[in-house]
């Protein structure tokens, strides 16, 4: 199981960043107080197999020290327990614009507290949890985006593209565009198997029909260059900061052409890395 403790300054982006982490598949409480973090942790491991990736996020919100915080942290170490702390923070005058934009009052400052102090104040009581922390991100100039790519950098490895989901569809022009869709792709002009007999009762799935698309150049021309696309655009929506991409196939009425191509794009993706599912809309219809 990876463990992650999420903490750190009030206003830096710490639910943001566990946001992005439930993206990414880890299961995510967020707000945990610290007297807690043994509790839970027993029991994520006591359910095997079930909790592969957790992060928690513990702050000051719940209105106590950070104390709490690390007794929990030296009991999991005695416990031989395997976790690591990334510590989210940005600079003070950055956090005070970010309260002030969204009207929220700092955990410290509900008192009466001048913000400027309270956000120092926290600043101080976290420089002992900061001095153990595994991961240091500073957000002080990073949009969500690049938040997004510096936490898949750090938590996915050699396989970054895995955060992102890309979705094939197939359909029928005739029955209405996928509303969802990011990209569309119409292969109305390619050669059509409905009007061959032999394969008018067929789908795009069977191999003969398949085959029949493919076997014109002029597929073959049209399908290099949708890779050629592909290739480029892919990591361009991945580092926007895109968890899933659907990309739309679309024929006249989504049992032929647009299931084939759909298949061979699909392939094609999955073999470039990214998490990859298919979907026919339309191939049961008329």
């Amino acid at each position: 199981m990876r463990f992650l403790i999420v903490t750190g300054q009030s206003g830096a982006g710490k639910s943001q960043a566990a946001s992005i982490l439930e993206d990414l598949g880890y299961y995510c409480v967020d707000n945990l107080p610290p007297e807690l973090i043994e509790q839970f942790t027993e029991i994520c491991l006591a359910t095997t197999g079930r909790f592969e990736k957790v992060a928690l996020v513990s702050d000051v919100r719940a209105g106590q020290s950070f104390d709490g915080l690390l007794d929990s942290l030296n009991t999991l170490d005695a416990k031989g327990c395997q976790y690591s702390i990334v510590f989210v923070e940005a600079d003070a005058e950055v956090i005070m614009r970010r309260y002030k934009e969204t009207r929220r009052s700092h955990p410290l400052s509900r008192d009466g507290t001048p913000l400027r102090d309270a956000v120092q104040k926290e600043k101080q009581m976290l420089s002992r949890i900061r001095e153990r922390a595994d991961y240091i991100i500073d957000t002080t100039s990073l949009s969500t985006a690049r938040l997004r790519s510096e936490i898949i950098r750090l938590f996915e490895g050699d396989s970054p593209q895995r955060a992102m989901v890309v979705q094939v569809v197939s359909f029928g022009f005739k029955y209405g565009l996928p509303m969802d869709a990011d990209l569309v792709f119409d292969v109305r002009f390619l050669p059509n198997p409905y009007y061959i007999a032999d394969l008018r009762a067929k789908t795009g799935l069977m191999p003969e029909v398949r085959d029949f698309v493919f076997s014109y150049q002029q597929t073959k021309d049209y399908f290099a260059r949708l890779e050629e696309l592909l290739s480029f655009s892919l990591p361009l929506y991945f580092d926007e900061g895109k968890t899933q991409l659907v990309i739309a196939v679309g024929c006249t009425g989504g049992r032929h052409r647009s299931v084939a191509v759909a298949r061979e794009i699909g392939a094609y993706i999955a073999k470039r890395g990214y998490p990859t599912v298919v979907n026919h809309r339309d191939i049961d219809r008329g």
